[in-house]
């Protein structure tokens, strides 16, 4: 099997997948890629690239989605699959982008202490608002990172897609939480559609943080997917 590639998204670190690798295929060796370079999508893109293995299934969550896909645009050949986890490919919209560089031009290196509590609790499933161990999971994510990185990439904006999602030509899996408050699931589901191929799955009971709300159902739909591929 192919190595997995999986791409973080907006502050987060290698240790949110951790959950999820209990429940990978043993066979599948996995990378991490990291968003700490670049000042736009293609830009990340190219520097995933050039630590990537020669060909790999990339695992896209979130703002790695829209990097996953730029990958697969740039380098076909070296994408044998695409996991899309909490993605879309709609655009930004401008007062998020506005908002996102305001908070960015805000953040000192001495005061940065990761994502507000309720940016976080926006990334959560309505459940899981008073979960103060998974909130400060994803604070502490961001925390690592640091406040240069938290600038960097709230620079970036998300120009969208939709246009060239046709011509994606991999096997493609999109899969989104039901409560996800951030990308719905109306987008994966026309993220999904225009892809040609592309299979959809729907995770009941979670938010936007897939990976570490729900790993377990995470991980089996994964492993199913690259099984039967």
């Amino acid at each position: 099997m192919k190595p997995l590639l999986l791409v973080p998204g907006f502050m987060a670190d290698q240790t949110l997948w951790d959950d999820l690798l209990p429940y990978l295929p043993a066979c599948a060796p996995v990378q991490y890629a990291h968003l700490n370079t670049g000042s736009t999508i293609e830009a990340m893109a190219r520097a995933v690239l050039a630590g990537a293995p020669a060909q790999c299934t990339l695992v896209g969550f979130s703002m790695g989605g829209y990097v996953a896909r730029a990958i697969a645009h740039l380098a076909p050949a070296r994408v044998t699959g695409l996991i899309l986890v909490a993605t879309s490919a709609r655009p930004d919209q401008p007062e998020l982008v506005g908002q996102r560089i305001a908070a960015a031009r805000q953040a000192s290196v001495a005061a940065f202490h990761g994502l507000s509590r309720a940016a976080i609790r926006a990334s959560l499933h309505a459940g899981r608002a008073d979960d103060t161990a998974m909130i400060e999971r994803v604070r502490a994510m961001g925390a690592r990172l640091g406040a240069g990185v938290f600038q960097q990439q709230s620079a970036v904006v998300r120009a969208g897609d939709v246009g060239t999602l046709a011509d994606i030509a991999c096997p493609t899996l999109v899969i989104t939480g039901a409560g996800d408050q951030l990308r719905s699931v109306a987008e994966g589901r026309e993220l999904a559609d225009a892809i040609p191929g592309a299979d959809f799955a729907l995770i009941e009971g979670a938010g936007h943080m897939l990976p570490l709300e729900a790993p377990a159902a995470l991980g089996a739909i994964m492993s199913s997917w690259l099984a039967r591929r």
